[in-house]
């Protein structure tokens, strides 16, 4: 079984703002994580990446802002929609 994309959305969000979402089912866990997805979802600012979710392989599930990584605890896709905006809720109102 080959990767199956599962989403894959660009939201304009402000004239110089736009999240970019994409999730994959994947055959086997991603090196670093223990679940059947591949996902990355950006919110970028200006041409920066301000923020965004990833389980880049290896990394494991994790959340990278600007320089720094935190883990992130991946439970299901929905949540992690969820946890998405809300941060993109979070950041817009700075």
């Amino acid at each position: 079984m080959k990767a199956e994309l599962l989403l894959h959305e660009r939201y304009q969000l402000m004239a110089e703002a736009f999240a970019e979402l994409r999730v994959w089912r994947v055959p086997r866990p991603v090196r670093g994580s223990a679940h059947e997805y591949k996902y990355s979802l950006a919110y970028v600012v200006a041409g920066e990446c301000v923020f965004r979710y990833d389980n880049k392989a290896g990394k494991g599930d994790h959340k990278p802002v600007g320089a720094v990584e935190t883990a992130y605890s991946f439970t299901t896709p929905s949540k992690l929609l969820a946890d998405f905006w809300r941060d993109v809720d979070r950041w817009g109102r700075k």
